[in-house]
């Protein structure tokens, strides 16, 4: 399970990527460590085509009575999304798309520190995937 992802995109980027039909976001930062319950650039289909907004990061569903449910409902499997209780009336009527550079997970290493692309005292990250542009992976040291 993904618990830490990267968004490091320009606008002509994104506006390159997915043909977005909304005006430039002036204020769009890179970010290297977004995690659950933080806003997040995300794609949605929309009447006049593709827009980029933001949305908070997980699914709280209709029944739940405290929103920090989201911060468990992050990931979904792709074999059963569609039809587990929590997801099964996002997965058919409340998708997006998510661009992200690449993510990974928070581990702790007593011993030593590693190079990771976001920083923490104390611990260090696992990269498990990368889509960051020019086929290597930007690190920052810990």
């Amino acid at each position: 399970m993904c618990g830490r992802f990267t968004q490091l995109f320009t606008w002509s980027e994104l506006m390159a990527l997915y043909n977005l039909t909304n005006e430039a976001i002036p204020n769009l930062k890179a970010s290297w460590n977004i995690a659950p319950t933080q806003d997040v650039g995300v794609i949605v289909p929309e009447e006049d085509g593709r827009i980029y907004k933001t949305m908070r990061w997980g699914l709280v569903p209709m029944w739940a009575k405290d929103i920090k449910i989201g911060n468990q409902a992050i990931n979904a499997r792709i074999e059963s999304a569609a039809t587990k209780p929590l997801f099964r009336g996002a997965w058919t009527s409340r998708r997006c798309l998510i661009p992200a550079s690449g993510f990974y997970e928070w581990v702790r290493h007593e011993s030593r520190m590693r190079d990771c692309p976001a920083v923490s005292s104390g611990r260090t990250c696992r990269p498990i995937g990368s889509t960051l542009r020019g086929g290597a992976a930007r690190r920052r040291t810990v």
